[in-house]
């Protein structure tokens, strides 16, 4: 084995001997994808003080992560299926590089948004990279283990963004929350090389460009659109980016049903698993990013913890992550992936419920039930709806595959901070405007000052902006202590009661979400998928079922009597007559010329029989999908039910002729033949004694 990893996958004749490794730079690829996300959760307030962000201007640096990267993956994939899988993955690390460094650099709002957007890129293309290099190097029997700890991976991610966030902020600016994946990134570049063997499709054919394109701007019009017109209302621009997204997806599905070789095959979506799966991860992702976005904010503002608290009190999220994906991993099998999701929906589905009764008086204890319910709810569900998705792609189309996923995925966190983060502002904006009626900074004219009507606009944005300008009115003004202590109580209030309300949307959606994708998923996979050609399949030899065969029993029993028999003795070197005539036996073309008796007859007629009733029941268990076992058993019980009438018309045939006296034994010539020159010998005397006693001989000449 050498040090760098350079056969392909496909040349491989049994399993990868590093694969586990080749996991952990798979899984530490993830990571930094996902903590890209989850880091600026604490980042932003620091990031938004120093840059003097407007809301529009911080709404664009989470987007412009979010819109690339939820819109290339699937046209990402692709490309690396085609090209190289490990190249993919190494070329978006090198990007997500040089994107992290330059936001570490900039102190520009444009920079910023830039470097985001660069970041966006890398991303789409490591993250279907990864998976699809996941599900070509590992066999199928390995494969929902190796998914379960991709997928656990993420909910590690979730809760070590915040965590190693706050931690460099407690110390170093924000620039330094964009430092954080650099050596990550670095370590699984090296890993990639090393451990990470090659991989690309066999004969993939060409590139979809035009389905590519209509695909990248479908999703990324409409998650814009969404976005935009969620939080700043739907004007005139989201609703030209709304239409415009939703004649791509029309041109989309038109294009990819007429094109020979489609990027995406949208009839694929007529399978009950692909699209039950794929519904449930946008579901569950748009819960789940929105009730952490939440809740995050209500630990950090309501509560008051700290960059580095926050994160620590959000690793139960992680740890029922691990505890739901072994529970998964070992329940699947047993009981199918209906059972699964569903149940995974459900416990989240419960989660969200419990933030119902969230109120201002609320501790983290109250929130860590949540949050464990909720790990636990992404653990059951995720790994074995990525497993499905994966499962009904063939070996040419991982990357398609792994975009589908990781697009719903993105699709859906995307969705879920957009509408339920929408949900929560205005619902806080409802709450807490009586009171900023009463805000301080009025002229004689009625106007607010240039400050204190930024302070109004903040402190009605946001609960993080309410709690800021807070302590922006006790460090200048200690008069209006008073007033900042009761802002900050009113904004607590005003967003808790916001939680309830959002929690009560993002449940509906859940509940209704769970029903559809129970009606959607079946119960088990009954249907064999492209996918279980996968390279490394141990061929396992067909075994018959065992069963009680009276023909096959007898025929071993002949057998084993011919084997018993004591073989001839040799002749001297003299060659001795008498030996040999003490030797000499009837041929069988004489045994088969006495006339059969009644009960051999009998015999022939159960053979016929026996062999008619086992064919009837191997058709009878055939249903419309043969497999290769039961064609195997169907001709076997075929063959002997043809043999069976022959051997009975043959015995008939013999029934009716006289009994010819057997000749007398000749003495052999030549030297004693061998067991098996006898046995061919004799199988060509009875194929021309089967040749003259045919009725084709009768007829005159």
């Amino acid at each position: 084995m050498t040090l760098l990893a350079m056969t392909p996958v496909q040349d491989m004749h049994k399993p990868y001997p590093r694969r586990w490794s080749a996991l952990v730079v798979l899984c530490l690829s993830l990571l930094i994808v996902v903590m890209a996300n989850t880091s600026l959760l604490v980042a932003a307030p620091s990031m938004t003080l120093d840059l003097s962000l407007t809301s529009s201007d911080l709404q664009w640096v989470i987007d412009g992560y979010t819109v690339p990267y939820a819109s290339l993956m699937l046209l990402c994939g692709v490309i690396g299926d085609r090209y190289s899988r490990r190249g993919a993955l190494i070329l978006g690390l090198i990007i997500f590089v040089a994107g992290s460094v330059a936001g570490a650099l900039t102190d520009a709002t444009l920079g910023v948004i830039l470097a985001r957007i660069v970041m966006g890129v890398a991303a789409a293309i490591v993250m279907p990279a990864t998976l699809s290099l996941l599900v070509a190097t590992f066999p199928k029997r390995e494969r929902a283990t190796a998914v379960t700890v991709w997928a656990a991976t993420s909910g590690l991610a979730i809760a070590a963004g915040p965590l190693l966030a706050g931690w460099l902020l407690e110390s170093f600016t924000w620039h330094s929350t964009f430092l954080i994946n650099v050596p990550i990134a670095l370590a699984a570049i090296v890993g990639a090389v090393v451990l990470v063997p090659p991989s690309r499709a066999v004969a993939p054919g060409a590139i979809d460009w035009i389905g590519g394109l209509l695909s990248v701007l479908a999703v990324s019009t409409i998650v814009y659109a969404i976005i935009e017109g969620m939080h700043f209302g739907w004007t005139v621009g989201p609703l030209y980016f709304a239409l415009v997204g939703l004649l791509s997806v029309l041109g989309f599905v038109g294009w990819e049903l007429r094109h020979p070789n489609p990027l995406l095959d949208v009839r694929m979506f007529s399978s009950r698993i692909l699209s039950g799966a794929a519904l449930a991860v946008l579901v569950f992702f748009l819960v789940t990013f929105g009730a952490i976005y939440f809740v995050a904010q209500y630990l950090q503002f309501a509560l008051g913890y700290g960059p580095v608290s926050t994160g620590v009190h959000l690793l139960p999220l992680a740890g029922a992550v691990f505890v739901g994906s072994g529970i998964t991993m070992w329940l699947t099998p047993k009981l199918g992936p209906r059972i699964t999701v569903t149940a995974g929906m459900i416990v989240g589905t419960l989660s969200v419920v419990s933030l119902i009764g969230i109120d201002s008086a609320a501790t983290y204890f109250d929130f860590l039930p949540v949050l464990t319910l909720l790990g636990l709810a992404i653990g059951l569900s995720v790994s074995p709806c990525t497993d499905a998705i994966m499962g009904e792609f063939p070996d040419s189309k991982l990357g398609v595959g792994g975009g589908l996923n990781d697009t719903a995925l993105e699709l859906g966190g995307s969705l879920g901070i957009a509408v339920l983060g929408s949900v929560l502002a205005a619902s806080y904006r409802q709450g807490i405007e009586s009171f900023l009626q009463t805000f301080p900074g009025k002229q004689p004219n009625g106007q607010y000052t240039g400050q204190a009507a930024e302070g109004l606009a903040a402190s009605q944005d946001s609960l993080a902006g309410a709690v800021i300008v807070s302590d922006i009115i006790r460090d200048q003004n200690s008069f209006l202590g008073g007033f900042a202590d009761n802002l900050e109580a009113n904004a607590v209030a005003a967003f808790g009661d916001a939680v309830v309300h959002t929690s009560v949307v993002a449940a509906v959606v859940f509940g209704v979400g769970t029903v559809i994708v129970a009606l959607l998923i079946p119960s088990k996979t009954v249907a064999s998928t492209s996918s279980e050609k996968i390279a490394f399949e141990p061929i396992v030899p067909f075994v018959a079922p065992q069963a009680k065969n009276a023909a096959a029993d007898r025929e071993v029993a002949e057998l084993e009597q011919l084997l018993e028999r004591p073989s001839a003795p040799k002749p001297d070197k003299a060659g001795s007559k008498h030996t040999l005539r003490t030797v000499a036996e009837p041929a069988l073309v004489d045994v088969e010329l006495e006339r059969p008796s009644i009960y051999q007859l009998a015999s022939k007629v159960y053979e016929l029989d026996a062999s008619g009733t086992g064919a009837a029941a191997v058709a009878g268990k055939s249903g419309d999908r043969v497999t290769i076992h039961q064609l195997a058993l169907s001709n076997l019980a075929r063959t002997r039910r043809v043999e069976a009438e022959e051997a009975l018309d043959a015995a008939l045939e013999l029934s009716d002729l006289p009994v010819a006296p057997a000749p007398k034994p000749a003495e052999p010539t030549a030297p004693l033949q061998t067991f098996y020159q006898r046995a061919s010998t004799q199988h060509a005397n009875c194929t021309a004694f089967k040749e003259r006693s045919s009725s084709m001989w009768a007829m005159p000449l």
